[in-house]
């Protein structure tokens, strides 16, 4: 995703930029010190993901907000949390507290909408294991399993472990080819080769198709259920 940050601190700016190039996904584009210099990259470059500093000399990162009818995703950074109830108003994606760690940084990425992940093109996503982010690319995946804490993430050519949930892989995976079909199951809708009585069938695997997301299911796949 391309990155915009804005922060008048010399020191959290630093931090910020080594935080953004420890993230394979992310390319930072533009680094600036205030609101104003921000507003023409916004208008005439595409950027995907802003870091906005809130209390700046001039023009606050509120302001900023509200003067863009159109903006991508932001995550507020600052030392204050008077401001939380607003920005969220502005439907910010996450509030990061000055100051955070690199594991705090890194979740707040992983909740920028799909849709906005979508806009930049990339056929994967990275996620979160044990020792490292792995790069997952979309066509390898099969379906994903949960098992208590963990999914396992069945690809093509392995399987993977990874603490993040359901919900939050979710979020990151295009919907119109991923879909859940029970508590304990999200499947690629590509990689479907039969269904057989509410079972799916994913390379001689049969996963169970539940109640509960029965519908959502064959209404994905352009079918009544009968």
């Amino acid at each position: 995703m391309n990155c915009l940050l804005i922060e008048d601190e010399p020191l959290a700016m630093l931090r910020l930029k080594e935080y953004i190039q420890r993230i394979p996904f992310l390319r930072l584009c533009h680094a600036v010190d205030n609101g104003v210099e921000a507003i023409p990259i916004l208008q005439q470059e595409s950027i995907d993901l802003v870091f906005l500093d809130v209390e700046m000399d001039g023009f606050s990162g509120i302001q900023l907000l509200e003067a863009l009818p159109k903006r991508p995703a932001v995550i507020l950074t600052t030392a204050y949390d008077q401001y939380a109830l607003k920005a969220f108003d502005l439907q910010v994606v996450d509030y990061l507290l000055k100051p955070y760690t690199f594991d705090r940084f890194l979740q707040a990425v992983s909740r920028v909408p799909s849709s906005k992940q979508a806009e930049s093109l990339n056929p994967f996503l990275f996620v979160k294991t044990e020792y490292r982010l792995q790069k997952v690319a979309f066509e390898e995946i099969k379906y994903i399993e949960g098992m208590r804490d963990y999914r396992r993430i069945h690809l093509d050519q392995e399987t993977i472990m990874t603490l993040e949930t359901f919900g939050e892989l979710e979020q990151r995976l295009p919907q119109q080819q991923f879909c859940r079909i029970h508590k304990s199951y999200l499947v690629a809708l590509n990689k479907i080769e039969s269904v057989e009585r509410d079972r799916i069938r994913i390379c001689k695997t049969l996963l169970p198709l539940s109640e509960t997301y029965r519908h959502q299911f064959y209404e994905r796949i352009g079918r009544n259920g009968k």
